[in-house]
């Protein structure tokens, strides 16, 4: 399952008409984990607040660091409220809806989390009204579908830094103001040198496709460092 979603079902008005989503601002779904994918237009937003890295695997992802021990995320407070003035990830304002692609992934379906606590019984903000899509899963379906056509560039821009050999394995390790130590791998970065060192073909193709501008926020982003180890000191002392 996707990372926050336990029982996705598709939204249809004959299981959800009578349903209706909580207007809430509580994060604390969120607050377990230390990172969250990105996509490649959030990352002017994003890097202005978290450390980007990229995860090593089958598949490279993008993600926004919001912790530095594996099950926190020192954005959201033990109310469920996200830290005031901080970007909030579009893969978390997206929750509970979420597209599901079929097989041959030609067909994607809106589908809701129902185990979400917003999820719940009523009419104060309906799924459907009179049968039809109300105007709340009609935004969802539009941010949803729009998530997943950045989603797919985003993959393009992954696969180009992979095959160009710029992602390095890193790691870091902070000590907070009372002397512990954290650790934290298992991700990789883009090597700053390896990327001046592209041709001037790849250079000037990157530049026409937006792609240097997501590098270079992902070197901006290295800024945020400081910040996380406060925010994590300030969540250990209370």
């Amino acid at each position: 399952m996707p990372l926050f979603y336990s029982k996705p079902r598709a939204v249809l008005a004959e299981r959800h008409g009578n349903m209706s989503l909580t207007p809430t601002s509580d994060f604390s779904f969120a607050a377990n984990t230390n990172s969250v994918p990105i996509v490649a237009t959030e990352l002017p937003m994003v890097c202005k607040n978290y450390p980007i890295l990229f995860t090593d695997g089958a598949q490279t992802q993008m993600v926004a660091l919001l912790g530095l021990r594996a099950s926190e995320n020192v954005m959201v407070d033990d109310k469920g409220n996200w830290a005031p003035g901080t970007y909030v990830p579009a893969y978390i304002r997206r929750y509970p809806f979420i597209f599901f692609e079929n097989e041959d992934k030609s067909q994607y379906t809106l589908c809701v989390d129902e185990d979400a606590k917003t999820v719940v019984e009523g009419t104060e903000n309906p799924f459907f009204v009179d049968g039809e899509p109300s105007k709340m899963t009609q935004g969802a379906l539009d941010f949803c579908r729009d998530y997943q056509a950045h989603y797919a560039a985003t993959a393009e821009f992954l696969k180009a830094i992979s095959e160009a050999g710029l992602l390095v394995e890193n790691r870091a390790d902070a000590t907070l103001a009372d002397g512990r130590k954290l650790s934290l791998s298992g991700f990789k970065v883009i090597d700053e040198t390896k990327f001046n060192e592209l041709d001037d073909e790849t250079f000037l193709a990157w530049r026409k496709r937006g792609w240097l501008h997501l590098v270079y926020c992902h070197f901006i982003s290295n800024g945020n460092w400081n910040a996380l180890i406060e925010r994590t000191a300030m969540k250990t002392a209370n």
